[in-house]
């Protein structure tokens, strides 16, 4: 048992410092991000975000427009005619138009559906993909992202945050080594003051602005992952409820439990 005991305790430390060490996102580290369910603006926002720049190739097959609505508070006839661009009804799965076998055909493979995206991925995996895209010429829709290295789909949100190309920046090293540029696989250059080691796609500048400045972006980028995190799990904010709930109940069945096993031992000897 102490053995047990002495292995938990000298694995805390481990699971700590795990839990704490950043993640990698393709050839950069993640951004962090932590989705906040209780911002029913920002879930909002992200909704508005998502059936205008997403939706035209991806589906929510699993959340129906009514649920988004009573849960988002918003009223069933606003999100009709801002949300519902299908013509369908309030209570209609949020399916696309556009059948598989066209979608195979325009870019190779279908589209996935983007209802459980965040629990796939995760938040901080999303946050960073939707911010890095760059100009490329060599790919077919022109650009191509740090995190998911020639992905087959043009920038959605390319008239928010404008064009980005790359210019050199820190080398992503992975346990501590410098090795071959993952974009170019060319050599890695330095900067010849510091000796510092550079990525020709190190860093991305805005070399067209789009419609929003680089923290208006960002924050759209939030609230739109902040509601792909609601849409894969809408129930989480009552399940948290429930939880609190039952951890009274446990609480207050463990006082009369006790109170009720004194009494029945107290005149056993």
């Amino acid at each position: 048992m102490k053995k047990i005991l002495m292995t938990i305790l000298l694995a805390l430390p481990l699971v700590a410092f795990a839990s704490g060490s950043e993640k990698a996102c393709g050839t950069i580290d993640c951004d962090p991000f932590k989705p906040d369910l209780h911002d029913k603006e920002s879930l909002q926002r992200g909704s508005k975000y998502f059936v205008n720049y997403c939706m035209g190739c991806h589906s929510l097959a699993f959340m129906r427009y009514e649920r988004m609505a009573d849960d988002l508070d918003i009223p069933h006839e606003v999100a009709q005619q801002n949300l519902n661009f299908s013509g369908g009804n309030v209570g209609d799965l949020m399916k696309i138009a556009a059948p598989i076998k066209e979608q195979k055909k325009w870019f190779g493979a279908a589209p996935p559906d983007l209802t459980l995206v965040a629990r796939a991925r995760g938040v901080e995996w999303l946050y960073t993909y939707l911010r890095n895209f760059y100009q490329d010429e060599k790919r077919p829709y022109g650009v191509n992202n740090r995190v998911f290295k020639d992905v087959g789909m043009p920038h959605a949100m390319l008239e928010l945050q404008g064009m980005a190309v790359c210019a050199p920046g820190p080398v992503h090293a992975e346990n501590g080594g410098i090795k071959r540029d993952p974009l170019t696989r060319e050599e890695v250059l330095f900067d010849p003051q510091t000796g510092v080691a550079l990525n020709p796609c190190g860093r991305l500048n805005i070399e067209k602005a789009g419609a929003l400045n680089g923290d208006q972006f960002d924050q759209a980028v939030s609230d739109l992952v902040n509601f792909l995190a609601y849409a894969g799990e809408p129930s989480a904010l009552k399940r948290q409820r429930m939880g609190v709930y039952a951890l009274f109940f446990v609480s207050l069945f463990f006082v009369v439990a006790w109170l009720l096993n004194r009494e029945y031992w107290k005149d056993v000897h």
